[in-house]
């Protein structure tokens, strides 16, 4: 097999964090700079566009710099590109992909690509390549240099100026040398990687992530754009308000607010949205208790979402590239990239359709008459923005409660399962486990009916080790239980469920033992054992989770030892981590449901119902009126799993004529 690694260096006015890639590319200046490529292992060589550039504009480097590197050939440099028995390999190769498309004015099929990043991701590795580099101690690591000179050569200057090579030939030397680097860099982390090959159904589930990415997602731009307009417009009326109250200069200056209030009395130790409520309650008066209400009003004014729709569209009036394959690096599920479309706010208002009509006709004074709070209403019409194609419909289909469904499939909770085969009302259900009473009588209307919140809660909340604070966090206390409840339904849950809490220390126990040396396997063909620098936990779908470095250190608050590995936590910092049989078992039963969803989509797709984006165990499909229907996609999705006999899918969903939750 011929593999050939590529790395280019580019140049666009437009800001590729703030855009993605495709707004990127689509700049009137993009143009691509350099060219790097490796093919097998054979010298990397580079491919200078710019100097030709240059030439044929009849300018030259000057002085002329003299250089070691290897000048590729750009007709051999072709003929590699558009050969399908050639392996194209890139460090993060959507970026690459997309430029050389735009670039050539030719297809790019992604099937003929590989990711070296999401290589490194399924191996537990951070996400940059000088992370990745740096981690794996790599003879040759990305140059330092990098930084500074991309801001020279890829961006304009403050004035807006390009600056072109000829303008500091001995930059232009040190960029060259950088862009051969990162090629050689990402083969070497890519040779480092292949002892651990990727099943070819992940080859094929990033290939469809490719394929959704340039597809992309239409969006309604009357509707972005009239909602930036009430966004400006109100927010304008309050900061008003608000100089009128205070005779403050910019009363949203964080500094000029909390001296202001201060000099009315009041302790201000934060702004924060979470203190505003404390604040306001020791207002002394009607209007400092306005400024502060006003305060809040003006830190929900942000529609960032629809600014970041703006920012990103497209000439084929679509936002791509919304979706980032691997992105949860530890279980492998997707992430949201440039509009973040897996957190946004759920529908609470009664007709969508008529609120965002008001909004598309700028009847803004109609609109909050009707809605109230126009910040409020703005949040719930993002989804909205998403609309179908042209002759097109919305349909939109989720799995039910599949988390619940896969940890009961995996712990072998057999009552669990036979709830999911049946009516599949598991908070009633577990609420009738919990409490001992019949589950009819936890059913709305029913004389226990108070007991299906703890249920429900419980549900969500317990099923990974967690306490009375993953109770919190999932919403007890909002939902009326009070807090000394808490740990009782925790120990009500956990009675419930014994054969759940056993497996969360069989888990914990077989990663311990194979860090020790031993391979385990457990229900489910779920297989612990290292192999190099890594704890593996084989899935029952076939593919390996990855911890990287793994090391059993003391516990003293549980007289025990404890696991940690090296990984990146919550705040994107790379560093060792500490696990236990509970977050291993939501790892293990997240990654589960993913790589469902992961089958369903490649069927889906087959059966000929494009998708254009997913949110958590969602997919929403850009279909053709007259084609296919909601009852289809639902059996679909809810198909037996080969490689998971006995696992109880069930999907729901609804159509629609824009994107909304139901």
């Amino acid at each position: 097999m011929t593999l050939m690694g590529v790395d280019i260096e580019t140049y666009s006015s437009v800001d590729l964090k703030a855009t993605g890639v495709r707004p990127y590319t689509e700049a009137p200046d993009f143009t691509i700079l350099l060219i790097s490529y490796k093919v097998n292992d054979q010298p990397t060589k580079i491919i200078d566009l710019a100097e030709m550039e240059l030439v044929a504009a009849e300018l030259t480097l000057l002085p002329p710099v003299a250089s070691d590197l290897i000048d590729g050939n750009l007709d051999e440099f072709l003929a590699l590109l558009t050969d399908p028995a050639v392996v194209k390999t890139a460090y993060n190769a959507s970026f690459e992909r997309t430029c050389l498309a735009r670039y050539f004015n030719r297809p790019m099929p992604p099937k003929q690509w590989q990711c070296t990043m999401v290589q490194a991701a399924t191996l537990g590795l951070p996400g940059t390549l000088a992370q990745v580099g740096a981690v794996l101690g790599l003879d040759k690591q990305k140059m330092t240099e990098g930084a500074e000179l991309i801001r020279f050569f890829c961006k304009p200057d403050r004035d807006g100026n390009r600056h072109y090579p000829n303008e500091a030939p001995e930059k232009w030397e040190t960029f060259r040398k950088y862009n051969v680097r990162d090629t050689d860099v990402e083969t070497d982390i890519r040779c480092r990687l292949s002892r651990w090959p990727r099943p070819q159904e992940e080859h094929d589930a990033w290939a469809l992530d490719q394929q959704i990415n340039d597809r992309g997602v239409r969006v309604d731009w009357i509707l972005t754009q009239r909602a930036r307009e009430l966004d400006a417009v109100y927010s304008t009326e309050l900061l008003e308000e608000a100089k009128g109250l205070t005779d403050l200069p910019n009363p949203n200056s964080t500094a000029q607010l909390t001296a202001w209030l201060e000099q009315q009395g009041l302790e201000v130790p934060s702004l924060r949205k979470e203190i505003m409520p404390d604040l306001i309650a020791a207002a002394q008066d009607d209007t400092t208790r306005r400024v502060l209400q006003l305060r809040q009003e003006l830190a929900k004014t942000s529609v960032k979402k629809f600014q970041a729709l703006e920012r990103s569209r497209c000439e084929d009036g679509r936002v791509h590239n919304i979706l980032q394959f691997y992105g949860a690096g530890r279980t492998g599920r997707w992430a949201g990239r440039v509009v973040q479309v897996q957190n946004l706010p759920q529908n609470k208002i009664p007709d969508l359709a008529t609120a965002r009509q008001l909004v598309r006709d700028g009847d803004f004074e109609l609109l909050e008459m009707a809605y109230g709070s126009p910040p409020f209403v703005l949040s719930q019409l993002i989804r909205t923005a998403f609309i179908p194609s042209e002759g097109c419909r919305f349909i939109v289909c989720d799995y039910s409660a599949i988390e619940a469904r896969v940890l009961a499939w995996l712990a072998g909770e057999n009552w669990v399962l036979q709830e999911f085969f049946g009516e599949g009302l598991i908070y009633e259900a577990t609420a009738a486990m919990m409490f001992h009473v019949p589950k009819d009588e936890v059913r709305k209307g029913g004389p226990h009916s108070d007991l299906r919140p703890k249920g429900k809660v419980a549900t969500l909340a317990c099923g990974y080790q967690g306490g009375p604070g993953a109770l919190i966090a999932m919403g007890a206390l909002k939902s009326g239980i009070p807090e000394e409840e808490l740990p009782g339904i925790v120990q009500s849950w956990r009675k419930a469920n014994k054969n759940i809490v056993r497996y969360w220390y069989d888990v914990e126990a077989a990663a311990i033992r194979a860090v020790r040396g031993e391979t385990v396997t457990l229900r489910h063909g779920i297989r612990f054992f290292c192999e190099g620098d890594y704890l593996f936990i084989t899935l029952p779908s076939g593919r390996n989770l990855a911890y990287y470095k793994p090391k059993l250190e003391p516990e003293p608050k549980f007289e025990k030892m404890g696991l940690t590995y090296l990984g990146t936590d919550s705040n994107k910092h790379y560093g060792r981590q500490k696990t236990y049989g509970g977050k291993l078992v939501e790892n293990i039963t997240q990654a589960t449901a993913r790589d469902c969803l992961r089958d369903a989509m490649a069927a889906l797709e087959t059966a000929g119902y494009p998708i254009v984006f997913t949110v958590h165990d969602e997919v929403i499909l850009d279909t053709p009126k007259g084609f296919g229907s909601l009852e289809e996609v639902r059996e679909i999705m809810s198909r037996p799993v080969p490689w998971a006999p006995g696992l109880p899918l069930n999907a729901a969903g609804f159509e629609c004529e824009f994107y909304q939750k139901d």
